[in-house]
């Protein structure tokens, strides 16, 4: 540990990370769709990098779920299930729950300021009735929800289950709540904070997520049966 005031570099990320970064949020994006074989060297060119840390970012991806390898043919971007998607929002629900009884325990006047920022661009996305600038507004105040527990690892976690709810928005597009719902929803999770009501708080978080994997059933089920 340095001694006070001593200056120690400012940590930065490694080119690994940066890569990372740029494949997961072509991955969210579509850019890279699901099913999508990654080819090195056309990846390599693209990026303007070299292959060992291409080759390192897309096994931190591995890692994270957001790739899989097939042996003998390569890396390919998952193809998620009505499972895959069940598994992904009960994980989000184990994850917020965790963020939402670290935010109760620390500094709730932040929170709820950091949440009533995001909470306004979802009202404006809700305006324009868009579904796709609505669920980015949702991930952006469910990412803000963990950042402002202070842990660091949950936001990482969060990181990779937001790509992959970002990768079934079309799924998702069927299921979407309407706007003034979904304002309506977020809303509650910010005044609870607010108010200090933690059991309130946890149970507002489950229902969110519970309700979003009920649809999905109701959908999945009505799609069997046609």
């Amino acid at each position: 540990m340095s001694a006070p005031g001593n200056l120690v570099p400012v940590p930065r990320k490694s080119t690994a990370a940066l890569i990372a970064d740029q494949l997961r949020a072509a991955i969210m994006s579509g850019v890279l769709a699901p099913g999508d074989q990654l080819g090195e060297t056309e990846l390599a060119t693209r990026l303007g990098v070299s292959r060992g840390p291409l080759r390192e970012a897309m096994q931190r991806l591995v890692q994270e779920g957001l790739l899989r390898s097939e042996r003998h043919r390569g890396l390919f971007v998952i193809d998620l299930t009505h499972n895959d998607v069940r598994d992904i929002y009960t994980a989000r629900l184990a994850v917020e729950r965790c963020a939402c009884e670290l935010v109760m325990r620390g500094n709730r006047g932040e929170a709820v300021a950091r949440l009533t920022e995001a909470l306004t661009r979802l009202r404006e996305a809700a305006r324009t009735r868009d579904r796709l600038a609505m669920s980015e507004a949702d991930q952006a105040f469910h990412q803000t929800l963990v950042s402002s527990s202070g842990n660091s690892r949950l936001e990482r976690m969060t990181e990779t289950l937001l790509v992959e709810t970002r990768m079934c928005l079309t799924a998702m597009q069927k299921v979407y709540p309407e706007p003034a719902e979904l304002v309506e929803e977020h809303e509650k999770l910010v005044d609870a904070i607010s108010d200090g009501d933690e059991e309130l708080l946890l149970r507002l978080i489950e229902e969110h997520m519970t309700d979003t994997v009920q649809r999905m059933n109701l959908r999945h089920d009505d799609q069997q049966a046609s």
